[in-house]
């Protein structure tokens, strides 16, 4: 498959004309014309390069990519040894950061949903990246945190009553404790994102609301399985997701 196709087919998909994002989406770096064998990950660490060129991958596809707003830009040390692995094997990188947390079906939160057995309802925050909705039935959160443990296999850090019963819900996966305050507006009983600040969580027990920190990268995963998949079957292409353990 022409890398072109490839990359404007995923434009497309994931509609990242929408977004006013903190890094570019895309095509990061440009590898090979011909894309048949692909490596997905969260991040494009130096471990995840290592990964697609042990793979003889021909693109790299990831939630986080390179490039993010306020970097130092210039390409020394860590850096350096990062590019210079992905130039030296022709490798493309290809990264969606909001328009994959967002998409309606392929996203990160779309992916939660529907592991967690959540109904969504609605959007809300910026851009409409935060997720609303309910639970199949009403559970206590202490319920409702052991299964998250067991289906992102990881014990997510519960703030607030554990008995409190659950009816509406607000998540957002990765980095998204900043939209908690308008969930509470929006009266959730549970709001779940994969990290927590500490001032969230005076917020979390003066408002009685409880809070799930699930883990930024275990939040963050599956958006990035569902996309592969969603490639190979539409294209036929080999796409293999690599897991590189992060406990944040």
């Amino acid at each position: 498959m022409k890398r072109e196709e490839l990359t404007r087919y995923l434009d497309k998909v994931l509609e990242t004309g929408r977004f006013r994002d903190y890094c570019p989406n895309g095509l990061q770096v440009e590898g090979r014309p011909e894309v048949e064998r692909v490596v997905a990950g969260v991040t494009a660490t130096q471990a995840l390069l290592d990964a697609a060129v042990a793979r003889r991958a021909d693109a790299i596809l990831v939630h986080h990519g390179w490039f993010w707003r306020g970097e130092d830009g210039r390409v020394t040390g860590l850096r350096k040894a990062r590019l210079q692995k992905l130039l030296a094997n022709d490798l493309n990188l290809i990264a969606y950061h909001l328009p994959l947390d967002s998409h309606a079906e392929l996203g990160n939160n779309a992916q939660l949903a529907k592991r967690f057995g959540w109904i969504a309802e609605d959007r809300f925050g910026e851009q409409d990246v935060g997720w609303l909705g309910c639970c199949e039935q009403p559970d206590p959160v202490a319920a409702i945190a052991e299964r998250v443990g067991h289906a992102l296999q990881r014990r997510p850090l519960l703030i607030g009553d554990g008995n409190r019963l659950v009816r509406r819900v607000g998540w957002c996966s990765g980095a998204a404790q900043d939209l908690f305050e308008e969930a509470i507006a929006r009266g959730v009983d549970l709001y779940l994102s994969g990290e927590i600040c500490e001032q969230t969580v005076h917020l979390a027990r003066e408002s009685g609301v409880a809070y799930l920190a699930a883990g930024h990268h275990a939040s963050e995963r599956y958006g990035v399985q569902a996309l592969a998949a969603h490639l190979a079957e539409r294209f036929g292409l080999s796409c293999e997701f690599v897991d590189i353990d992060n406990p944040v």
